[in-house]
């Protein structure tokens, strides 16, 4: 019998490998459990506002009256919001052509455009210009969007930082391309090494692949490290030295819960450089409003924004942009509310300030609480979360455990995230999904679930590791950490 179009021996292969382990296995398995009663804390997938986040209050009451501009009309709107918003939400509205439910320019708004180069331009102490600036349905569009222009074919390799977040593996296998991993040092507090580097771009041109782009994600995910400004400047002149685009990941760039490594983007750093770096390097950044203390994941506002491109490459990002007409337009309102926030004098400013500083620096506390949390268990040792939205832990899992999950046909770390879903409902990641080294096995948590609850969910995974260990322990030949 012939197979139909959409049968599954008909479809494109390469939508077959390309796996997303963050809703893969584990996530549908918790599911699952969730629809046969059983209480399931999701911390497979950075979602704020769905482990209990409070939206800030000040974009709400803007997007609201620019969902509903007759409320604008009416003559009870001030005693409902307050002068700042009222006046915010007229100034977007009037940035479009017909309000919310009408397209915008394929790249965005003009206007946003404007202000997120004016935010950039104060961030980084240099001009930006709006017309290299595009807004997305998320970053992750914008990153997809940029690596379908990248490959050309299994040829084109893009080096990606292992463990990585699996939007950047699935994408490149989507498009055709090859993954050129580079190992982060979970000794070095997941830094990397540039001799690592030189290595992985060796191996992959020996392989007659032509190494084209760099990614890095700073604060990282799923590891949670801020790189340092010697370590930004080392790669962007490692990309020079390469002929590289270097794709920046920054989305987690408000979440930064230790002083010693400030968030620094790689643009500032580039143009810090001066000629002939800052002059030559390609580099595309990418941003959000889903993360830092928005969390505002479901509305999808992102950006890239576009540096030493030429502006024939630029024309032909526009062009496939403009297949899809036009980005949400709530979520580009809401990354011109992220670039430009009430201001002091603001009506709205306190109430605003004091919204976003609780949730970083209950953010701050609960990376803490998790750290140290899983230091204390059995065979478990985690570097401090300094950023981002993860703990990622390495999970020494005894030789009998291992061999158990062969016999259950498992990769061991899924198999330990499986009981540990079972016996905790606590939804992790397991380290497999986003690539570790051989033989070394960790999970993905968010730091995300609500503070208050943080000890009881630290204390049910403290009870199930050790009754972990001590079921699969051989006390002869493996040594209790």
């Amino acid at each position: 019998m012939v197979p139909k179009p959409l049968d599954y021996e008909s479809i494109n292969e390469n939508v077959k490998k390309a796996a997303y382990a963050v809703r893969g296995e584990l996530y549908l398995r918790a599911s699952e459990l969730q629809k046969e009663g059983k209480k399931i804390i999701f911390t497979n997938v950075g979602n704020p506002h769905a482990l209990g986040q409070k939206p800030l209050t000040f974009p709400r009451q803007v997007v609201a009256l620019c969902q509903a501009p007759f409320l604008l009309d009416d003559p009870n709107v001030g005693l409902l919001f307050p002068a700042d918003a009222i006046a915010r939400a007229k100034h977007y509205l009037s940035m479009t052509t017909g309000g919310l439910g009408a397209y915008s320019d394929s790249r965005g708004l003009p206007g946003i455009r404007r202000e997120i180069a004016e935010f950039i331009g104060r961030r980084d102490g240099y001009p930006s210009d709006p017309e290299l600036i595009f807004l997305t349905d998320g970053a992750s569009k914008g990153v997809m969007q940029i690596l379908n222009t990248i490959i050309r074919n299994e040829k084109d390799g893009i080096l990606v930082p292992v463990p990585q977040y699996p939007l950047y593996s699935a994408t490149i296998t989507l498009y055709g391309g090859s993954l050129v991993p580079y190992y982060l040092e979970e000794e070095a507090n997941w830094g990397l090494d540039v001799n690592n580097l030189r290595q992985a771009v060796a191996g992959a041109r020996s392989r007659g692949i032509t190494v084209k782009a760099m990614v890095i994600i700073n604060p990282g995910n799923p590891t949670g490290q801020c790189l340092s400004q010697s370590n930004v400047r080392e790669l962007l002149q490692f990309c020079f030295q390469e002929n590289l685009v270097l794709l920046a990941d920054e989305v987690y760039q408000q979440n930064i819960y230790q002083d010693e490594r400030p968030f620094i983007s790689a643009r500032k750093m580039l143009l810090d450089m001066g000629p002939p770096i800052s002059k030559e390097l390609q580099l595309v950044s990418f941003h959000t409003v889903s993360k830092g203390y928005w969390g505002e994941c479901g509305q999808r506002g992102g950006y890239f924004e576009m540096t030493n491109l030429s502006p024939q490459t630029v024309d032909e990002i526009y062009k496939v942009a403009s297949i899809s007409l036009s980005p949400n337009v709530p979520g580009q309102i809401f990354l011109g509310l992220m670039v430009n926030p009430p201001q002091p004098g603001d009506i709205s400013y306190l109430k605003f300030t004091m919204e976003s500083k609780a949730v970083l620096e209950s953010l701050r506390r609960r990376a803490r609480m998790m750290t140290d949390g899983f230091n204390s268990c059995r065979n478990v040792v985690c570097n401090f979360t300094e950023g981002a939205m993860y703990s990622f832990p390495q999970i020494r899992l005894p030789p009998k455990a291992i061999e158990a999950a062969k016999k259950a046909g498992k990769i061991p770390d899924v198999f330990y995230c499986l009981k540990l879903l079972e016996a905790t409902g606590i939804s992790t990641v397991p380290g497999s999904g986003f690539g570790q080294k051989e033989g070394v096995f960790h999970l993905r948590t968010t730091i995300l679930p609500a503070e208050e609850e943080m000890p009881a969910i630290m204390a049910s995974f403290k009870k199930f590791n050790d009754e972990f260990m001590e079921q699969y322990e051989d006390y002869r030949g493996y040594s209790r950490l």
